[in-house]
């Protein structure tokens, strides 16, 4: 057999051939059949093969697919800028800076926070704060603000440190403490942050709505957004939503912040912007942030040879549409509850199943030794990655997560299947799931 010269996320495993999908089926060049679970990497939200997404590919790639940023500007590009803000809904009007990746929006958002201080005069503002247990992305700036342990380990010496506080882990409180007795502990530990540092060296605080994959869709204790955007219009800080794994449908809302009524400075997004159909991310900025650049440099110091470039933009735009007209937010928020329900089934004859979380089709399995003690797993066991090549063996793709109090000693999964999927393929989700739970504990005994 000839060796593979491409680079895998593990060299020395063996990976299925996709050959084909169809709605939330994909399937390898042998006609193995896997139920996608996870959305790939909680990215194909709509669905595979769907043919308006194909129409608008095929539609655009026919008038031209490629033009640089610098040179031109496009029709879907612009359309989709406007589509954007349409969503957000809110009191003034978000521009659309738009990349290839959750990484490079994150990276840009971390970049325009700063800038806008400088437009203003103030080169002191320099710092992102952010939490453990979160992620923000690979690049080196990204992974700075990023509070992902394993990710981080092999960067540290390059990396700025910018993770200060506790993420919102009511299961395992970092401080020890439940709710509702802290009264928001973890938020208030941003406060004290801010203090420590200073706020004149602050640009902005940046935070997952829901935590991915450092936390296997941790929820915040109510009230907690709140408190954390007051904080920081008090001492004069830029508020930036990660949203790229919870935004435009996926936690049935349009925006994971819509769940606390919460409007951020500035918006990151990904995945879900073109449901996996081609490479497309966005930073989408408030008109706040924007006002002292367009009257200052007038350019935002930023920018990817494929930015803006018009086959994305339609292809975005067209998942944007379709997620509209087939409702499939609201849908997202009726088959999640519906999944929770049944997750919550499946805990009861699976004992390492110790909790359940997360929103819409956003949710969270966190496995561990005993219920009452919350031990998890030793970590050399590596249980995570026995869960999830057992499910893809049995025909279902979970999505791996960190999880424990240091966010190293712990197991998860993320269930985030694509917006369209039925009761009845919800059941066999689940099937399929506890089948490989029972099966992974009688390997455990």
């Amino acid at each position: 057999m000839q060796r593979s010269l491409l680079i895998k996320p593990m060299l020395n495993e063996d990976y299925p051939t996709i050959s084909y999908g169809k709605g939330i089926y994909l399937y390898d060049d042998t006609g193995k059949e896997y139920l996608d679970g996870s959305s790939g990497a909680v990215t194909a939200s709509i669905g595979h093969q769907v043919p308006e997404i194909i129409e608008a590919m095929v539609n655009q790639a026919s008038k031209v697919s490629f033009a640089y940023r610098s040179q031109f500007t496009s029709k879907p590009a612009e359309q989709l800028a406007e589509k954007l803000n349409e969503l957000v809904n809110g009191d003034e009007d978000y521009f659309s800076f738009f990349v290839n990746s959750g990484s490079e929006a994150t990276e840009t958002a971390m970049k325009i926070a700063i800038q806008y201080w400088q437009e203003k005069g103030d080169y002191r503002k320099q710092k992102i704060l952010s939490r453990w247990m979160s992620y923000h992305g690979i690049t080196i700036g990204a992974l700075s603000m990023s509070g992902h342990v394993k990710r981080r380990e092999r960067f540290v010496p390059l990396l700025a440190e910018y993770p200060s506080i506790s993420a919102p882990y009511c299961y395992r409180c970092p401080l020890s403490q439940t709710n509702p007795s802290c009264q928001l502990a973890c938020a208030f530990e941003l406060e004290t942050a801010i203090n420590r540092i200073g706020a004149e060296h602050i640009a902005a605080f940046i935070a997952e709505p829901i935590v991915g994959a450092s936390g296997a869709a941790l929820v915040p204790p109510e009230g907690y957004y709140e408190k954390i955007a007051d904080i920081c219009e008090r001492y004069n800080i830029l508020f930036i939503a990660d949203e790229v794994m919870t935004g435009l449908g996926r936690t049935g809302k349009r925006f994971g912040l819509d769940h606390w009524n919460v409007k951020p400075d500035i918006i990151a997004l990904g995945k879900g912007m073109s449901a996996g159909y081609t490479p497309i991310a966005a930073t989408l900025v408030s008109e706040k942030v924007m006002e002292p650049i367009i009257n200052g440099s007038a350019s935002i110091m930023s920018g990817h040879t494929y930015s803006a470039n018009p086959q994305s933009a339609a292809i975005s735009l067209a998942v944007l549409e379709y997620i509209e007209k087939q409702r499939l937010t609201e849908k997202a928020e009726e088959i999640g509850s519906y999944l929770f329900h049944k997750l919550q089934e499946v805990a009861k004859d699976v004992a390492i199943i110790g909790d359940i979380r997360g929103k819409g089709l956003l949710l969270g399995l966190e496995f561990v030794q005993d219920r009452k003690t919350k031990q998890p797993f030793e970590a050399k066991l590596a249980l995570t990655d026995l869960i999830v090549k057992k499910a893809r063996e049995n025909g279902l793709l979970l999505y791996p997560a960190a999880a424990g109090k240091d966010g190293v000693q712990g197991d998860a999964v993320i269930i985030a299947p694509p917006f369209i999927i039925t009761k009845e393929e919800t059941d066999q989700l689940i099937r399929i799931l506890k089948e490989t739970l029972i099966e992974i504990e009688q390997d455990l005994r």
